[in-house]
């Protein structure tokens, strides 16, 4: 119970600074200069996700095969062939799945 009040007011803090966005921007256009960049973001953090995910712990010298390098190619291919990122975000998971089941 001691650490149920800072978790719940850092909870809510947190809510309403990602909600602010939304509650500020909804009855709001945005420039399509602010478009275009925003359609950067999500391929953007994923790509970030995926170069923390590879790397790790013991840096770029450290890089061997393993199950989520695997993925990464299957999900590259997918989008490479697609240009889809929800289909490259599932063959990525699936081929993460299923190797990480038998790797």
């Amino acid at each position: 119970m001691r650490g149920f009040w800072p978790t719940l007011i850092v909870g809510i803090g947190t809510y309403f600074s990602r909600a602010s966005f939304i509650l500020l921007l909804a009855n709001r256009t945005v420039s399509p200069r602010f478009q275009r960049a925003m359609r950067n973001v999500g391929p953007s953090v994923l790509a970030a996700l995926v170069a923390t995910l590879l790397v790790g712990k013991s840096g770029f010298g450290g890089l061997e095969p393993s199950p989520e390098m695997f993925a990464l190619a299957a999900a590259g291919a997918v989008a490479w062939k697609t240009h889809n990122m929800a289909w490259s975000l599932v063959a990525g998971m699936v081929s993460m799945w299923l190797l990480g089941a038998v790797w």
